[in-house]
């Protein structure tokens, strides 16, 4: 019974954590360009986009960047072909034309990168002529033509350093891709409260902005460049401890950039293994404490439902948990899916608790010891 007693104490923090996630969700206001009357087009952004083997998909990719509202003069777009194995220079070239610039990286058999996206991401600045730069990916699309001139706006009304914004994973009606995102509308859901109550900082490296001046300020990636993740989340992280009044989540539907979801489920751990990779490298007591309160709130509710077998009294505690880890979640989630446009995942959110909570236990486990895969590469 010690395990029903830690797990339900557990439970009760989190699903504090929860509320406070919904009010400052609920508190974050959203953001309109049109509706900012003072606001015109002056900053000059670069868009730069790592990519790796992704031929196949990226022509979409920029298609969305070359259809954006933003004026030309003031927008350039930089794809840094990491040593791609495939047709992705080709496609660049032929969906980019003129108005998309390609560096090409390259790397000696057997040199070991450890950081390959961050390599990428710093040529692409160190070319860059932009006052701002964004990151995306080369599998994502800006849902919106607006998307360039939303992050514009929100910096000249707002006055931050570096700007989180929405990622959505697309649904394509498999029970993976539902999974996948409802889990992610959950983070993002997350990522804007903590970010606008100032509790701690996410973000996601498909949808950033950040001004070039300040990257050079805090020293790039200098101190993170040795981890393969966290190009995103550990940079804002270094932004934040410089300036920590001036970061901002861009709470927009005209901001969203629409990514894939992972094909198998082979790949969708291989995927949340490298994110987890990161969680030690977290210098915030704050994000540490929270991240260790789900993980081990996840794992006690798992714990429940295997000793169940041995003891069959305990079941009905592990479906009360089960349940009550839905109730706890329904709200929030219910919020912030309906900013996204991804109501009809509701129903899927008690269903899929059990594997949730798999996920989390897994990925957070061997995302401390296990290499990973990413991009035809063995990375740790």
């Amino acid at each position: 019974m010690l395990t029903v007693y830690i797990t339900t104490g557990l439970l009760l923090l989190y699903g504090l954590l929860l509320c406070y996630y919904y009010s400052g969700w609920q508190q974050l206001p959203s953001f309109d360009a049109t509706a900012e009357p003072d606001y015109t087009p002056s900053l000059r952004f670069t868009v730069i986009v790592p990519a790796r083997n992704e031929g196949a998909i990226i022509g979409l990719c920029l298609t969305s960047l070359l259809q954006q509202d933003y004026p030309e003069a003031l927008l350039e777009i930089i794809v840094v072909n990491d040593d791609s194995t495939d047709n992705t220079e080709e496609m660049v070239r032929l969906f980019g034309g003129n108005r998309v610039r390609l560096i090409n990286l390259h790397y000696a058999p057997g040199e070991i990168v450890k950081a390959p996206k961050k390599r990428a991401i710093e040529k692409g600045i160190a070319a860059a002529t932009g006052d701002w730069i964004v990151t995306t990916d080369a599998d994502c699309m800006a849902a919106s033509p607006e998307w360039i001139s939303q992050l514009a706006a929100y910096q000249q009304s707002h006055q931050p350093l570096f700007i989180a914004a929405p990622v959505k994973i697309l649904d394509y009606k498999s029970l993976l891709s539902k999974f996948q995102a409802l889990d992610f509308l959950t983070m993002q859901g997350i990522t804007g409260a903590s970010v606008h109550k100032r509790l701690h900082n996410m973000c996601n490296g498909a949808n950033l902005a950040y001004e070039r001046k300040t990257f050079y300020e805090v020293n790039g990636f200098e101190g993170i460049d040795g981890i393969a993740s966290g190009d995103d989340m550990l940079l804002m992280h270094k932004i934040a401890q410089k300036h920590p009044l001036q970061t901002g989540f861009l709470k927009s539907s005209e901001a969203i950039i629409d990514t894939r979801p992972a094909a198998t489920w082979g790949e969708f751990f291989q995927q949340r293994i490298r994110w987890a990779s990161k969680a030690t490298h977290y210098k915030s007591p704050k994000l540490f404490g929270v991240l260790l309160l789900v993980y081990l709130t996840n794992l006690g509710i798992l714990a429940t439902g295997v000793l169940a077998f041995f003891h069959p009294g305990i079941a009905e505690w592990f479906f009360a948990f089960w349940i009550c880890k839905f109730l706890l979640e329904f709200f929030f989630v219910k919020e912030v899916a309906a900013f996204f446009g991804q109501q009809h995942l509701l129903p899927y959110l008690l269903l899929l608790q059990p594997l949730h909570m798999l996920y989390i236990v897994v990925s957070g486990f061997f995302g401390q010891f296990k290499s990973y895969q990413w991009k035809g590469r063995k990375l740790k």
